[in-house]
């Protein structure tokens, strides 16, 4: 009788190994469905910027045979040439070139200046706290939320002032010292609306760096700016790829504040002049000239993501833990 039990009742270890079995085909079949996902919104992502790519690349009698998707048949280099110095941009056809570096003017100081203020903004508010920090950093954060289309009729109010200020020192001395100045009023307008988030960033990225360090320079003698320098700046690189990679994105692809203030002549930057580029009624619609040209306004981005790309969710998280 107990040889038949013993035959007849599966062992604990043949049990324990079909449990593994089912397990790990759960996991393979779980692991397979995620990835399957994963891959197809990748390609529904990429592509547009395949066919931007691809097309750029065709003659203008391939494009119109009707097969966007296909490869080249004969790649030339043209269309992009073409889209740099002598694409039509409303009724001047001397390329984008010049707006692009329109951009590159004044996407630059934009950036430096904001970053730099930011993290001053964040060093003061949690190493030297005054009374009302708390407010003053509800109010910059509050800043954060404010539509861009709430702002514009006040910022053109503030900008018509400067210009008109521009022109009394133009008066006065021969120079309005950029006073009036479409790309430096940009460069103006987007230091103030990025503070709030540039403020954020230090400052949660602060509130976790050891204070005793800032103490101990205090005791040594170490002045505001020194310690700024010396110690909180060469700490803060993660925080600092974090809000470069941000407002340069945030700055780069504005269009409303673009065409908003500097929307018209030879100051325009890349973004109105790319739209200018493709709904242009000069001559034909040359689709592949008109892919060149978005490709080179996305290339600024692009290679600041691939070159600080990997440091930015490091510096998000950076000073979500204190300790």
């Amino acid at each position: 009788m107990s040889s038949v039990t013993a035959s007849t009742v599966p062992s604990t270890s043949a049990l324990s190994q079909s449990s593994g079995n089912r397990n790990n085909n759960t996991r393979w079949i779980g692991r397979l469905a995620i990835y399957g996902l994963l891959t197809i919104f990748a390609i529904l992502y990429l592509m547009p910027l395949f066919v931007m790519l691809t097309t750029s690349f065709k003659t203008m009698d391939e494009i119109q045979g009707g097969n966007m998707l296909a490869l080249p048949q004969a790649p030339t280099f043209d269309p992009w040439v073409k889209a740099w110095g002598e694409t039509c941009v409303g009724l001047t056809c001397a390329g984008i070139k010049g707006y692009f570096w329109n951009s590159i003017k004044m996407v630059v100081p934009a950036v430096a200046i904001s970053t730099i203020m930011g993290a001053l903004n964040g060093y003061v508010l949690t190493k030297w706290r005054f009374p009302g920090h708390t407010l003053v950093f509800g109010l910059m954060l509050f800043a954060c939320f404010i539509p861009f289309q709430s702002v514009l009729l006040p910022m053109a109010t503030i900008l018509g002032s400067l210009g008109r200020f521009g022109v009394t020192l133009q008066n006065a001395t021969g120079f309005n010292f950029g006073f009036g100045n479409p790309t430096i009023n940009l460069v103006f307008v987007h230091v103030v609306y990025g503070l709030g988030f540039t403020t954020l960033f230090f400052r949660n990225f602060y509130e976790a760096f050891p204070t005793e360090l800032v103490r101990a320079a205090q005791v040594d003698g170490a002045s505001f700016f020194q310690i700024f320098r010396r110690i909180m700046l060469p700490n803060s690189l993660p925080i600092i790829v974090v809000t470069v990679i941000y407002q340069f994105t945030n700055i780069w692809n504005d269009f409303l504040f673009a065409s908003a203030y500097a929307g018209t002549g030879d100051s325009m930057p890349m973004t109105v002049a790319l739209n200018n580029v493709v709904n242009t009624s000069t001559g034909v619609v040359e689709y592949n000239v008109n892919m060149a040209a978005a490709m080179i306004a996305a290339v600024p981005t692009l290679i600041v993501y691939i070159l600080a790309g990997r440091y930015f969710v490091r510096g998000l998280m950076a000073g979500a833990v204190k300790g």
